[in-house]
């Protein structure tokens, strides 16, 4: 299917760019990937309950075989066929895939700082290694003294 016929095809939704990947495409909004246009079937990214209406409608995962062995990912459902010939029902259902985007969006926005602070530990001030760090001046500014090692003892 060529992009004329996707734009075409969700026309009620809104503009959709058209990314070619793995023999199939993308479809994004909002720069986002709501979807995906591979085989000859278009899959919606899907949450649970998403997945569960689809599913209701007879609509399948996204399958693919890698080296013999079928994967499925079930992030992205079929779109139900009378979708495909009911351009209000597509456009409802590419708006709430596009709702899941967003939301997977956001999540992984907000784990991004958290998952960087621990993996970024922070440096000593004026660029120094942790591993050449001078000690930090005692009470009133003073400087840390060294302990004087006590003369052996005669006996």
């Amino acid at each position: 299917m060529d992009e004329d016929a996707i734009a075409d095809l969700f026309a009620a939704f809104g503009p959709v760019a058209v990314r070619r990947m793995f023999g199939g495409a993308g479809l994004y909004a909002d720069g986002l990937m709501f979807a995906l246009w591979a085989g000859d079937s278009f899959y919606l990214k899907a949450d649970a309950a998403l997945a569960e209406d689809l599913k209701g409608r007879g609509s399948v995962p996204f399958s693919y075989v890698a080296k013999g062995v079928t994967r499925t990912m079930g992030g992205f459902w079929s779109v139900p066929e009378e979708a495909l010939d009911d351009a209000d029902d597509l456009a409802a259902l590419a708006r709430r895939a596009l709702f899941v985007a967003h939301a997977a969006n956001e999540a992984k926005a907000k784990a991004r700082p958290a998952g960087r602070a621990s993996a970024n530990k922070a440096k000593p001030a004026g660029g120094a290694s942790a591993k050449k760090a001078k000690p930090a001046a005692g009470a009133a500014g003073k400087k840390p003294t060294a302990k004087k090692k006590s003369a052996p003892a005669q006996g």
